[in-house]
């Protein structure tokens, strides 16, 4: 009897195997790539650079309310210029009644989230799947805000902030990264849940290092827009 049993059990892993292998479906990926101590410290140096950023942005938005006039360092051109970036109204979105909050102080209370968060994770301190799920919204909604302050700045207002484009890249880095994260440290979605079927095919994508592909060519998508459109005025000093 034991040993019909260790033959049944063998045939039903056998084929088990070979319904993974037909859907090519191959389980988590491993490796030091999908590992939290990777993907987590790439948030958090990413983090770190949008705060910095977003101090040196608070900074000057004062600097400007105080002297109107003054000419900031980033100011290179007509095209380049911080200054004209920072007395839009769409960098002060936020109005409560006469008052208005320029963005630059939100995101240093965002990125300061940000980087809490990626240290929790070098940690490796377990968090409550719906904190994961916040913060992986949060960052969606911090990417989505950057980009629609940069379609502005380069189709609306028509001039480029430099520290705002950093801001740009190192968000769009810090979101890769975290939702890296939260599919192979957190294990959102799960791949027993409803969305199992999503759950294998992010699996296969990191697995086969899609993502670095799509990352890359997402960040030249997003130079080559700014070169045809500010190309030449980025040149002109």
């Amino acid at each position: 009897m034991d040993g019909a049993d260790g033959r049944q059990g063998d045939e039903t892993m056998t084929t088990m195997v070979d319904d993974y292998q037909a859907d090519g479906y191959r389980g988590t990926p491993r490796g030091w790539r999908h590992g939290a101590t990777w993907t987590y410290l790439v948030m958090l140096v990413m983090s770190l650079v949008a705060l910095g950023v977003s101090f040196v942005l608070s900074a000057e938005t004062l600097h400007l309310a105080r002297n109107p006039d003054v000419k900031l360092d980033c100011d290179v051109n007509s095209v380049v210029s911080c200054s004209t970036v920072a007395q839009s109204w769409q960098a002060e979105i936020i109005h409560l009644g006469d008052l208005s909050y320029p963005n630059a102080f939100f995101g240093i209370a965002a990125e300061a989230v940000f980087v809490t968060v990626a240290v929790i994770g070098l940690a490796r301190v377990a968090v409550p799947r719906w904190f994961a799920i916040c913060t992986w919204l949060g960052g969606l909604a911090a990417l989505f805000y950057a980009y629609w302050l940069f379609t502005q700045s380069v189709f609306v207002i028509r001039a480029l902030c430099p520290w705002c484009l950093v801001l740009m890249f190192s968000t769009t880095i810090q979101f890769m990264a975290l939702s890296h994260a939260s599919v192979q440290t957190q294990d959102l979605p799960r791949a027993d849940g409803p969305l199992g079927g999503l759950r294998r095919g992010l699996d296969t994508y990191y697995r086969l290092n899609l993502d670095l592909m799509i990352d890359v060519v997402w960040v030249l998508v997003l130079v080559t827009v700014i070169m045809l459109n500010e190309g030449v005025s980025l040149l002109r000093f």
